[in-house]
């Protein structure tokens, strides 16, 4: 079905497209990382409404659900070829590691996605909160969907720092692997047939995505803040502090080793791509002479 590159013919196009992110003028890459945040928080959001209504008693299947709806983001962000941070993580250290730019290129590019995504997600979030579409009652009363996006936002943000960092690292490790699995072909309906069970299996298992975290965390803030919300019972624990502090620094850390070691440094070892970089520059000239 897939025409597919090799190895090394995709460690290459990796490579490309790090070279082709480090040219683009920040302006540019600010407002793809912008569009990335929202695309993210579209699947989440979905993901959400489809599943909030569900009975607990479906236990898994209600996992499952929901990480197959959540991959309809990350797919607009290939598709739409918007700036996700998690997925750039992977191919500027790529481009860094064969020294294709400079640790200041791979910083100041990643500091843009970041902050860019961050701007997109918390927009949607606020988008979605004024919607009032997560204010919709079950046959009792209740607030299923608000409750549902609270209930997300406490538990991320109670995650002790280890646990939120490890999985920080095995989210990222999927993400990316979904993304290295799309270079492999050229057509877009592959590429969203390859890059989804990587996805769904993350979101699944409970991994910590930060940039899907930067939406789903600040709209259960914004929720449980409300007075109807309040009014019915649900309790909001998360706090924005906790969101940054809690979630986002470990999580943001995890996602960071999980795409530069996981994914771009075997790859690359493996693909071989100008001989990784001449052995690591001779292993950084044997440790520095030693």
């Amino acid at each position: 079905m897939f025409k597919m590159k090799n190895t090394a013919e995709t460690c290459q196009a990796m490579l490309d497209i790090g070279a082709m992110k480090a040219k683009q003028k920040l302006t540019n890459h600010l407002i793809l990382a912008i569009l990335a945040g929202v695309y993210i928080g579209f699947g989440a959001v979905l993901a959400i409404r489809i599943t909030g209504n569900l009975n607990p008693a479906w236990g898994n299947v209600i996992k499952l659900l929901f990480g197959l709806s959540f991959p309809i983001g990350l797919m607009m962000v290939l598709i739409a070829s918007a700036s996700l941070f998690t997925g750039d993580v992977m191919y500027m250290s790529s481009s860094y590691l064969v020294k294709d730019i400079k640790k200041r290129t791979w910083l100041r590019y990643l500091t843009v996605s970041f902050i860019g995504n961050l701007i997109g997600s918390i927009l949607l979030a606020y988008l979605i909160w004024q919607s009032k579409i997560m204010f919709d009652t079950g046959p009792d009363g209740s607030l299923p969907l608000a409750q549902e996006a609270v209930k997300i936002a406490n538990s991320k943000t109670a995650l002790p720092f280890w646990t939120a960092f490890v999985r920080g690292i095995i989210c990222n490790w999927l993400v990316c692997l979904a993304i290295y699995m799309s270079l492999t072909v050229q057509d877009g309906l592959s590429k969203a047939i390859l890059m989804w069970p990587p996805i769904t299996a993350f979101v699944t298992l409970g991994m910590e995505h930060s940039v899907a975290n930067m939406f789903f965390i600040p709209l259960g803030i914004f929720l449980g803040s409300s007075e109807v919300v309040i009014e019915s019972g649900i309790v909001l624990s998360a706090t924005w502090k906790t969101f940054f502090i809690d979630n986002l620094i470990p999580v943001t850390l995890g996602n960071i080793v999980g795409a530069a070691v996981f994914v771009s440094y075997p790859y690359l070892r493996v693909g071989e791509p100008r001989k990784f970089a001449e052995k690591l520059e001779a292993k950084i000239r044997e440790k520095l002479d030693s």
